[in-house]
């Protein structure tokens, strides 16, 4: 019986793998450079890599779970397809319309964020439902036919979006416009946004249907093709993939609703920082994962990761709330930004002052170290420069890096334009991306009422552990937690990540004025779909879990909160309890709650979760004890310090219990931790090498 499974993470550079095959206790990993033009061509080499080097066959293989950026790069790129929309008549101008807000006001050349359907692609069609789902006008069948017609005959539109007023409460409109649509074109991708979205407020739901018809034929494509080559080597077994919000879904639901994969990548280094810490006994910890391309901090609170249900993708202006595709999905609340190793650093023409990122150099042409045609230094190629990562040893040895081609490109770049050293302007790199990741992420610990100093750092990702030392300085934090095989985490999230999914649906009114019984069917609804599409995803239907919660307000505000609900069937009775549960979250977000102002629900959700696997990489490791015998010393720059004498370990002859102090280097084969003084790291029982700021 095939017990293996293999995680699969295509970054912007680099394609990372782990093997997992419980029956064998075995955990093999392996890391290689992205094929932007075909990123299944790294996938199906990396498989085929790790599984000879783990002496396995395709056949072999229980299982693959695949995270990816073509969601979010096929909207940022704007490459999706040709969409066409049939909305309510009056409000084909919902999208550009959006919710009126200017994101900067006193930008006289604001630019907004582009829409994915012109004006020319939406049609209006006759028919109208209330807000309790009551049909004010019958559907114009006839309209719907003739639209569908000219969008697809006449402009060539390669996906159809429908977004009706009021569907999320009734969506009878939608589906009989769908029937008629695939009675006259059965294979054109079709989006209702009353299945991809069934929540109020109708430009985000809307704006989430496009979405999802924009970048579902590409994502189709990509997903068919993937098995086939699957196939083709003999994989027999079952393709996963990682949803935004942290869970693992059949291919067939990716299919249907591919935006839901947006965050779908940097989601899986959440989930292995949420394993990771369960692990180490931190319950509250930053996940940091750095690699070529960006940097993604996230907060992992009691073992599990921040969520939230409303995503923006593509901002115009980033970080700027409002400038972006306003997306209703479930994804794991995280800070992404452009701060990876193949970062390009630059001077300003303007100004004279250097920047780094967030243009990144990715895997081709790649950072000049690499040899591939680069020819602008990035973050790589300052790290190189001091001391931090070994020439020779860069992805195990696989992959020479060159010093000298370096060495030149800064001194005949960034460091005349600033008139100052080539190791001057490689440290200056590196105080800048450091000082950049330190700010992002005090903002985001800021926006939650959080304060750094009182979390963990768990640090992975290929360029995570060269710069946590750094960071966590900058941030105040004091202890540092640096997994095994730290280089390829994420990978290692897709393999730990539960079968999950989010339900929603929306029913507004005040507690006291509720229909309960509504509310119940609403969560039964969910829990049979929930449920479906668990077991798709594999999971023992026994050990399903169910968290219901609600959206909720003071009447009059704005936006709400998420509420815990004390169960799936729901009474009058149980007002007072969803009333104090609502108070609690109140008063966390706030700091103080209004008793006396009426409560209304917006939002009903159901989170559905089975049990994640349990991969331990160091089990069964000797403890050893005492300090480590280096293999070799080299000099590393540290800020404030100049070149010091580190001595480098090899990460697979550390072992439980092991201690010794900073400055030093820990190299394996994806990745190298870099270890300031007045530190001390200690090797936990887990493997994970844990660092103690003084």
């Amino acid at each position: 019986m095939a017990t293996a499974r293999i995680g699969v993470d295509v970054g912007g550079t680099f394609t990372d793998l782990v093997l997992h095959d419980p029956s064998r206790d075995l955990v093999h990993t392996g890391k290689l450079l992205t094929t932007p033009a075909d990123p299944s061509e790294a996938i199906i080499e990396g498989t085929q890599r790790v599984l000879r080097e783990a002496g396995l066959t395709p056949a072999g293989l229980h299982s693959m779970v695949h995270g990816t950026t073509l969601v979010t790069n096929t909207v940022i790129e704007r490459t999706g397809a040709k969409v066409g929309l049939l909305t309510t008549a009056g409000f084909r101008d919902s999208l550009e319309i959006g919710r009126e807000i200017r994101y900067d006001l006193y930008d006289l050349f604001l630019e907004a964020p582009p829409t994915l359907v012109p004006r020319y692609l939406r049609r209006e069609i006759a028919g109208r439902l209330d807000a309790d789902g009551a049909e004010l006008l019958a559907l114009d069948e006839a309209a719907v036919a003739r639209e569908a017609r000219a969008l697809v005959e006449g402009e060539g539109v390669e996906a159809l979006a429908i977004g009706f007023l009021h569907s999320y409460r009734d969506k009878r409109h939608e589906a009989r416009a769908a029937e008629i649509i695939r009675s006259l074109y059965p294979d054109l991708p079709l989006t209702l946004s009353a299945e991809v979205a069934p929540e109020i407020r109708e430009f985000e739901r809307t704006s989430t249907a496009c979405a999802n018809a924009y970048v579902q034929p590409r994502m189709q494509r990509y997903l068919d093709k993937l098995e086939r080559d699957l196939a083709r080597i003999g994989f027999e077994g079952r393709l996963y993939i990682m949803l935004s919000g942290g869970g693992i879904c059949a291919v067939r639901e990716a299919k249907a609703f591919p935006i839901r994969l947006i965050e779908s990548g940097p989601a899986a280094g959440a989930m292995a920082a949420a394993f990771l810490s369960k692990l180490a006994g931190l319950d509250r910890v930053v996940s940091y994962d750095m690699g070529g391309t960006t940097a993604k901090m996230c907060l992992v609170e009691d073992g599990a990761p921040d969520h939230k249900f409303d995503f923006e993708a593509g901002r115009v202006r980033r970080f700027v709330k409002g400038s972006g595709l306003p997306l209703k999905v479930s994804v794991v609340d995280m800070i992404e930004i452009g701060a990876g190793g193949g970062s390009i650093a630059r001077v300003e023409p303007g100004s004279g002052l250097m920047k780094v990122g967030p243009r990144s150099a990715g895997a081709v042409p790649g950072p000049v170290c690499y040899g591939r045609g680069g020819t602008e230094p990035c973050v790589t190629d300052a790290d190189l420069m001091l001391g931090r990562l070994d020439p020779a040893y860069f992805l195990g040895g696989e992959m020479a890096l060159d010093p000298d081609r370096v060495r030149r490109a800064f001194a005949e770049g960034v460091a005349v334009k600033l008139d100052v050293s080539a190791d001057t302007a490689a440290l200056g790199v590196q105080r800048i991306v450091d000082e950049t990741m330190a700010a992002a992420t005090r903002m985001h610990l800021a926006e939650k009422g959080r304060d750094p100093r009182d979390y963990a750092l768990i640090a992975f990702g290929g360029a995570g552990p060269v710069h946590a030392w750094n960071l966590a300085k900058l941030l105040k934090i004091r202890r540092i937690v640096v997994p095994l095989g730290a280089g390829v985490a994420s990978a290692l999230g897709f393999l730990v990540a539960p079968p999950a999914t989010d339900m929603a649906r929306s029913l507004v009114g005040r507690l006291e004025r509720l229909d309960w019984a509504r509310v119940n069917a609403l969560f039964a609804e969910m829990d049979a779909e929930g449920r479906t599409l668990l077991e798709e995803a594999g999971a023992d239907p026994a050990s399903i879990a169910l968290t219901p919660t609600a959206d909720m307000r003071h009447v009059g505000q704005g936006f709400e909160i998420p509420v815990p609900l004390p169960g799936l069937r729901l009474a009058e009775t149980d007002i007072p309890a969803i009333r104090e549960a609502f108070f609690a979250a109140y008063r966390t977000r706030f700091g103080r709650v209004v008793e006396d102002q009426p409560i209304e629900a917006l939002s009903w959700r159901l989170a559905c979760a089975a049990p994640g696997q349990d991969i331990r990489i160091g089990r069964g490791a000797a403890g050893a004890g005492g300090t480590p015998t280096p293999r070799a010393t080299r000099p590393v720059v540290f800020e404030g310090h100049g070149p010091l004498p580190a001595p480098v370990y090899d990460r697979y002859a550390l072992r439980p219990g092991m201690e010794f102090p900073g400055p030093a280097l820990v190299e394996e084969r994806e990745s190298t931790c870099v270890i300031g003084p007045a530190t001390r790291v200690t090797v936990d029982k887990h493997l994970n090498l844990v660092l103690d700021l003084g």
